[in-house]
């Protein structure tokens, strides 16, 4: 019988190569740089295109102990989540390639976070880990401002990550990246327009685009992950056909969304064909970053420690050609 030919396509465009942090010789101090991106395909379709660079994963530190994680989530990192900077080194040994700090509203002692403290962890952070460093505001507009731009100017250099920038509050952090070579994380609501628009805005003030990174946001594993798989496919095929405004990498938050929905958080009048507690949320976890994974994400922020180990093990799988 004549030999079956798989049928391939072939794409004009590709992602765009972006790299995070700087080594000494770059000017930072990261001992490694992570450069996501380049994909000439669609995930993890080595036959039909150049695959050059694997997805990453990033791990969730908080600037103080979490208020509202889970308790299985607690229990993970219980021994360090009182210190950023240990919290950071625990994470590298995972097998990680990023840290994403993010600055809470709050210090530990429960009055607000102020520029100084923020720019002490985050400084903190980049002293323990030689990964890559994203840092992230509370989500306050005013506060990640204020926040944001100290940090920005503290570490010149270092090429952060930094975010989160959204329609009504991308100015004055890139403004901040833009003056102190770091990198943005560009976010919108979960539309392709919306998505492509705000990055043209960004690059429209002189970030280049070697900078920005894509946020089309997520769902969780039964709560609108659907939707948002469908925005990422489209973004990613419009991107290989060539649309030069949707070929940033694509940035996505399976960890937080996973972790906020009730068959993670909650271990107590549930249902008993729920299964075990623990098992149940790691499971979610690790399914909804790993559909995002499929659908285009070049990096993604994760929690759980085993969903993380999961999730390596299916991305070394998927790269082996």
């Amino acid at each position: 019988m004549p030999a079956v030919e798989i049928p391939k396509e072939k794409y004009g465009g590709k992602v765009r190569e972006i790299t995070l942090g700087a080594t000494p010789a770059q000017g930072g101090t990261r001992a490694k740089t992570v450069t996501v991106g380049g994909e000439a395909a669609l995930p993890f379709m080595h036959f039909e295109g150049a695959i050059p660079h694997p997805p990453v994963i990033a791990v969730e530190v908080q600037s103080r102990v979490p208020a509202d994680w889970s308790p299985v989530l607690m229990d993970a990192w219980k021994e360090v989540a009182n210190d950023p900077a240990r919290w950071a080194q625990a994470a590298e040994k995972l097998g990680v390639d990023v840290i994403l700090l993010k600055l809470c509203a709050t210090q530990a002692d429960g009055s607000p976070n102020t520029a100084a403290n923020a720019v002490q962890v985050t400084k903190a952070v980049l002293q323990a880990t030689g990964l890559p460093v994203m840092v992230f505001g509370p989500g306050q507009a005013e506060l990640d401002n204020e926040l944001l731009v100290a940090v920005a100017e503290a570490t010149k250099g270092e090429r952060l990550v930094l975010g989160i920038c959204e329609d009504k509050n991308y100015r004055t952090i890139v403004a901040a990246a833009l003056a102190n070579d770091h990198l943005v994380n560009s976010r919108t609501p979960m539309d392709v327009n919306l998505s492509k628009q705000l990055v043209i805005l960004i690059h429209d003030m002189g970030l280049p685009l070697e900078r920005i990174l894509m946020d089309p946001t997520t769902g969780a594993l039964g709560y609108g992950i659907e939707y948002g798989y469908s925005v990422m496919e489209r973004l990613r095929l419009a991107a290989l056909q060539g649309d030069g405004m949707t070929q940033q990498p694509m940035l996505v938050t399976p960890g937080e969304e996973a972790w906020r929905v009730k068959e993670s958080k909650v271990g107590t009048d549930v249902p008993a064909m729920w299964g075990d507690w623990a098992e149940r949320a790691i499971h979610w976890e690790t399914v909804t970053a790993s559909a995002l994974l499929e659908t285009g994400a070049n990096i993604v922020v994760m929690r759980h420690p085993e969903a993380i180990k999961r999730v390596q093990a299916m991305i070394a799988k998927l790269m082996a050609k």
